[in-house]
C-alpha cells in the first residue's frame, strides 16, 4: 500500500525543496505592484504581476530599510529577495529584502544587492582596513595603459617624488574581460611586493564602471595583502571597490596625491628634524657634560687618594691640635711646677721659720721643762695611776707613790704625812 502523507508534511517537503534551490535564495523580480497594503505591524503585503501572472509578496518591517519610497498601486518595481513557502497556508511567496523603482535599472539593483551582501559579510568593516604607508618606494597601478587616468597618476606621482618606481599592470577596465583582468593585476602586484596599489580608471557611465562592481574584483581587493587605494571615475561616482579598498580616492589624481609623499616636503621635514635633532643633541650633550663634570668632582672627592689625603689632613690637624694641647699641657705643667717650686720655697721658708721658732720655743721650754728642774734636784710625784700628787691631802700613810727623778723613777710607800709649810 502506498504511503499516505499529511498536508503539513507535503507543505514542509515543498518548503524544503524551495529552500534547497539556490536560484530562489536570491532573485530579482520585475513587476507591477497591486493590492499593496501597509499593515499596522509595519509589514507590507503586495502582489507583483505582469501580463501573464502574479506573485504574492511581503516585506517585513525589519527589512523596510530596503525601501526608499512609498509603494503605490501600479508602480513598476524590481524586488530583490527570496522565494519561499509559507508552510501554514501551503503557498509560496516572495520575501522582499530590497525594492527599487524599475526606472533605476537592473544594474542599480545588482549594485545594491551586492553592496548589501558584502556589507553583511563584513568586507566593508574598518577593522580590515590596512593603513596606507606614509613613505613608499614602489607604486603599483592597475588601470588601462592609455588614457588620462594613468597619465595623471604617473605625472603627479613623479612630480611629488621623482625617485619613485611605478609598476603598471595594463588592465582591461571595461567590458566582460575587465573583471578578471583587474583581479589578475591585483594578484600580480601583490605577489611582486609593491608598497601600495592604486586601482581605477577615468569617469564613465555606470555600465562603463561596472567591472569595479563585480564580486570577484571585490574579493580580490579584500584578499590583497598590499594596501589598496580605489580611484574609479569622478568624485560623484561610487563603486563597490570603494567600500572594500583600504582607502577611497575621489579621482585617480587624488589617489596619486594620497599614495605618494612629496619629496621636497620630505627634504624640508628632514632639515627641520635635523635642526631639532641637532639642538636636542646639543642640549643633551651639555647636560651630559655637566653631569659628567659633577660625577668627576664627586669621584675625585670619593676616590681612595682623596680619602687618604683627607685622612692625612685630618691626622695632621689632629697632630697639630695634639701638639698644641701637649704644649699647653707642658706649659701648664711648667706653670704648675713653678707654682709648686714657689710653694716649696714658701714651705721651706715657712719650715725654716717654724724650725727657728721651734728652737726658740724649745729653748724657752727647756728652761721651763720639769725635766730640767728635775736635773736641779727636783722630782715628779704621782700616784700609781699617774695622777700628779701636789699636796699632802692626796696621800695617806701606806699610799704608794712614784717619784720621777732626772735619771730614773722611785716607787715608795708613805710612812707618815705632815701638814704645814716647809
Amino acid at each position: 500500500m502506498r504511503n499516505v502523507y499529511s498536508v503539513s508534511q507535503i507543505n514542509r517537503y515543498i518548503k524544503n525543496m524551495f529552500s534547497d534551490d539556490p536560484f530562489l535564495r536570491s532573485v530579482l523580480v520585475r513587476g507591477e505592484v497591486s493590492n499593496c497594503k501597509y499593515h499596522s505591524s509595519g509589514h507590507i503585503y503586495f502582489t507583483l504581476k505582469d501580463a501573464s501572472g502574479t506573485l504574492s509578496s511581503v516585506m517585513f518591517a525589519s527589512r523596510r530599510r530596503g525601501l526608499s519610497f512609498r509603494m503605490q498601486e501600479g508602480d513598476q518595481v524590481i524586488v530583490a529577495g527570496t522565494v519561499d513557502v509559507y508552510e501554514r497556508d501551503g503557498r509560496y511567496q516572495l520575501y522582499a529584502d530590497r525594492i527599487i523603482r524599475d526606472g533605476i535599472g537592473l544594474l542599480n539593483a545588482r549594485y545594491e544587492e551586492l553592496k548589501r551582501k558584502l556589507e553583511e559579510s563584513g568586507m566593508f568593516d574598518e577593522i580590515y582596513k590596512k593603513p596606507i604607508p606614509r613613505y613608499i618606494r614602489t607604486l603599483g597601478v592597475v588601470t588601462a595603459p592609455t588614457g588620462a587616468a594613468v597619465q595623471d597618476i604617473i605625472n603627479i606621482s613623479l612630480r611629488r617624488n621623482p625617485y619613485l618606481q611605478i609598476i603598471l599592470f595594463p588592465a582591461i577596465v571595461q567590458g566582460t574581460a575587465a573583471a578578471p583582468s583587474i583581479c589578475e593585476g591585483i594578484r600580480m602586484l601583490d605577489d611582486y611586493g609593491v608598497d601600495t596599489i592604486i586601482i581605477g580608471r577615468g569617469g564613465g557611465s555606470m555600465e562603463d564602471l561596472w567591472a569595479f562592481n563585480e564580486e570577484i574584483v571585490a574579493e580580490a581587493v579584500f584578499a590583497c595583502r598590499t594596501p589598496i587605494i580605489s580611484a574609479v571615475g569622478h568624485e560623484t561616482d561610487t563603486v563597490i571597490t570603494d567600500y572594500v579598498a583600504d582607502l577611497r580616492a575621489p579621482t585617480p589624481s587624488a589617489a596619486a596625491e594620497l599614495a605618494v609623499f612629496s619629496y621636497e616636503q620630505f627634504r624640508r621635514d628632514l632639515h627641520l628634524y635635523e635642526d631639532h635633532l641637532t639642538g636636542a643633541m646639543g642640549n643633551r650633550l651639555n647636560t651630559l657634560r655637566r653631569n659628567t663634570e659633577s660625577l668627576r668632582r664627586e669621584l675625585v672627592h670619593l676616590s681612595p687618594a682623596a680619602r687618604i689625603r683627607d685622612r692625612r689632613m685630618f691626622t695632621a690637624q689632629c697632630a697639630d691640635k695634639l701638639s698644641v694641647a701637649m704644649e699647653r699641657k707642658i706649659r701648664d705643667a711648667r706653670m704648675q711646677a713653678d707654682r709648686m717650686e714657689r710653694l716649696q720655697n714658701r714651705m721651706d721658708r715657712k719650715l725654716s721659720e717654724a724650725a727657728h721658732r721651734m728652737k726658740v720655743y724649745a729653748a724657752q721650754l727647756e728652761q721651763r721643762s720639769p725635766v730640767a728642774k728635775l736635773s736641779g734636784g727636783y722630782g715628779f710625784v704621782s700616784d700609781p695611776l699617774g695622777n700628779t700628787v701636789s699636796s699632802v691631802e692626796q696621800v695617806a700613810p701606806g699610799s704608794l707613790l712614784n717619784i720621777q727623778l732626772r735619771d730614773g723613777k722611785i716607787e715608795t710607800t708613805v710612812n707618815s704625812v705632815r701638814r704645814g709649810a716647809l
